[in-house]
């Protein structure tokens, strides 16, 4: 029988950091995806969810489609000083538009553990695989 796959897991590279994500479903893989982005930035366990914001992205195929997506949710945290804890994912991949609600809450540098800040989303190795009847991400951010 084999081990559960974990969410997400965090690689080692040259002056960027990654994760490899899993899921159910694509929708899961995304959201674990964004789970682990958010992982190198701030302790998951210290984002509360007070605060939802909708997001909405599209993209030519599934790894355009993730870095657009993952590249909003930077642009929330850095105009509007959120993190995230939680997201809720739709995928139309036929249509390749993505809609989810990122659950999380400001930044408070005094309760916050904060990491490194991630400054984009790489198309370096970027994969978006089905897998063992779900799905695998590979993606690396320029931090």
């Amino acid at each position: 029988m084999a081990l559960p796959k974990p969410d997400f897991e965090i690689l080692e590279h040259t002056a960027d950091a990654g994760i490899v994500a899993h899921g159910a479903t694509l929708a899961e893989a995304f959201a674990h995806t964004a789970e682990g982005m958010y992982a190198l930035m701030v302790d998951p366990d210290g984002v509360r969810e007070l605060e939802a914001r909708e997001t909405v992205a599209s993209g030519q195929d599934l790894p355009h489609l993730l870095a657009n997506w993952l590249l909003e949710l930077l642009f929330l945290t850095e105009t509007e000083g959120l993190v995230f804890h939680r997201f809720d994912v739709d995928i139309d991949d036929t249509a390749m538009q993505l809609r989810a609600t990122a659950h999380g809450e400001p930044i408070d540098r005094d309760r916050h553990a904060l990491g490194g800040d991630i400054k984009g989303v790489t198309r370096h190795l970027l994969e978006v695989e089905r897998e063992d009847g779900g799905y695998r991400i590979r993606v690396l951010f320029d931090m």
